[in-house]
């Protein structure tokens, strides 16, 4: 598989330069993120959508942010689905809601990503060709709907990912729910956040801008959330944080 998916040398350093968040990690990082990536693009089935031709820089591009998040563990998480849909710029997807009279209202909204239990996910070029000129903002769209996908590994988006025991679950509750609540309370107050204020959403879209946040702007993070930090280091098995510290 890895043979048959290989990435050229001259395209593996055309990706780093294009994600410069990635740079400061260790030869030994980077050559299981190549060897991850080489993996997921031979399992991974990429369409374009809106005319798009999503060429092999492309495909690498996308493959080396979703490997990051699975770097300790492998792609395993990721076998629940195939398709990854690229289409050129954000969609505008129809959405219904009942409420609680049973009355359907209809809306539509903008996406840049989306990630569906089974697949595909869904992703627009303009966003991830970017992810390295916007990473000083914490933005980044293939972590988040990656890590949507390590979400629903348990078969619900709770933003709780399955963990090894129940102990490590009630741990990880202790830690998640309090500090989404502070910063619900904090994005509700009109406060500046570093961490996506979309994330106010639901606990699930704050478990993916807090791991947006913890691989490309890993030292604020750090610093103005130790312990969402300390939880995502610890389920991730990664300390970006170390990097670049001088």
């Amino acid at each position: 598989m890895l043979a048959r998916r290989a990435i050229p040398d001259t395209l593996w350093r055309l990706t780093l330069a294009r994600l410069p968040f990635l740079t400061e990690r260790s030869a030994q990082d980077l050559d299981e993120l190549r060897r991850l990536s080489s993996l997921f693009l031979d399992e991974k089935e990429f369409t374009g959508g809106g005319g798009l031709v999503v060429d092999d820089a492309m495909a690498v591009c996308i493959a080396a942010q979703a490997c990051l998040p699975v770097l300790r563990f492998g792609l395993a998480p990721y076998r629940s689905f195939v398709g990854i849909v690229v289409h050129p710029d954000e969609v505008v997807a129809r959405r219904e809601v009942i409420d609680d009279d049973g009355i359907v209202h209809a809306y539509d909204e903008v996406l840049s990503g989306e990630a569906m239990a089974g697949g595909p996910i869904m992703l627009s070029w303009v966003d991830v060709s970017t992810a390295g000129e916007v990473a000083d903002s914490g933005y980044n769209v293939v972590i988040h709907e990656f890590a949507h996908v390590l979400d629903m590994g348990d078969g619900e988006a709770d933003g709780v990912p399955p963990l090894p025991s129940t102990a490590a679950r009630a741990d990880w509750i202790a830690v998640i729910e309090p500090e989404f609540d502070r910063f619900c309370a904090a994005v509700d107050a009109g406060e500046e956040t570093l961490i996506d204020p979309y994330g106010a959403t639901s606990i699930d879209e704050f478990f993916a801008v807090m791991s947006e946040s913890f691989f490309v702007t890993p030292q604020p993070m750090r610093a103005s959330h130790p312990a969402l930090y300390a939880m995502l280091a610890g389920y991730y098995g990664q300390d970006p944080a170390s990097f670049n510290l001088g």
